[in-house]
């Protein structure tokens, strides 16, 4: 092979460098095809961490490929492979030493793949971000944000990591009726009504429509129906304060001697058994009243 080499003219030369660079980058191409196809078909659908495996070996393999391509066309041009690779070494090593971060940010990303700490397409917090796990890298992990933007959190800031194991937070609202039958009735369409305004104005809590029970009597007498939100972590604020003072005030338009009290915001987080673990995880709860 090597003798081979040696007696072509520099113009073959010149076009094996371009055709080993232009072949190098057609396998990139077809690599990260394949692992594009591979991440969205039926299997890894349902087994994530494959899927955070499958998108870290491709980096390793696109590094790997312009690597030696890079090497390949330098030889060619009169450079030793063992210069090319010692002066990699050196090169890497200083760019470790002055980039302590990247180190950091690798040795991170590989605990987290090997720790099945989280996986594509889970709803986490991470240093106070919230989203679902878009993409994960050497350096960083994307999220998508409840606003749709995307969030690059470097992996060496992954310190503590909230998981949201159905992808969104229990937020209930109970709303006590009056006790006549006709102005509970019309109580409740008003709080349909203003359950349906909220979701409107307020698209971006929402992980899912919200579900309205019917009007529920308790062995006390007492008669409330009840709102179930499926929120993003976090983003509550509005049912709190906004939505709430809504409904109290269009139950005073109903009842004057209708109480603040009477409209409750209770965050619940559902039992829920991992399907990996077979943990069960108990719910916790948080009332803002």
């Amino acid at each position: 092979m090597t003798q081979i080499l040696a007696d072509l003219t520099i113009w073959e030369r010149m076009l094996l460098v371009v055709g080993v660079a232009v072949g190098a980058h057609l396998l990139v191409y077809a690599v990260r095809f394949a692992a594009s196809h591979a991440m969205s078909s039926a299997v890894t659908e349902h087994i994530s961490k494959s899927r955070t495996i499958i998108s870290l070996i491709t980096s390793i393999l696109v590094f790997v490929l312009y690597f030696g391509a890079g090497g390949f066309a330098l030889s060619e041009l009169g450079v030793s492979l063992k210069t090319y690779f010692a002066s990699a070494s050196i090169l890497g090593l200083a760019v470790a030493f002055g980039s302590q971060g990247l180190v950091q940010d690798v040795v991170s990303g590989l605990t987290v793949v090997f720790t099945d700490l989280f996986d594509l397409g889970d709803v986490v917090e991470i240093s106070g971000q919230v989203g679902v796990v878009e993409k994960f890298g050497m350096r960083f992990t994307v999220l998508r944000n409840p606003m749709g933007a995307e969030v690059f959190v470097p992996n060496r800031s992954i310190t503590n990591v909230i998981s949201y194991p159905r992808g969104y937070v229990r937020c209930l609202v109970d709303v006590v009726l009056p006790g006549n039958e006709e102005d509970a009735t019309r109580a409740a369409e008003l709080v349909r009504k203003r359950t349906q305004s909220a979701i409107e104005q307020f698209p971006g809590i929402a992980r899912a429509a919200p579900e309205i029970i019917p009007q529920h009597t308790t062995s006390g007498g007492k008669t409330f129906m009840r709102i179930k939100f499926r929120i993003w972590p976090g983003r509550g604020a509005p049912l709190e304060g906004f939505f709430r003072q809504d409904i109290i005030q269009a139950m005073k338009g109903v009842d004057p001697r209708y109480d603040d009290w009477m409209v409750s915001v209770n965050y619940e987080v559902e039992d829920y058994v991992a399907p990996r673990s077979g943990r069960r995880r108990r719910s916790t709860n948080r009332t803002a009243t």
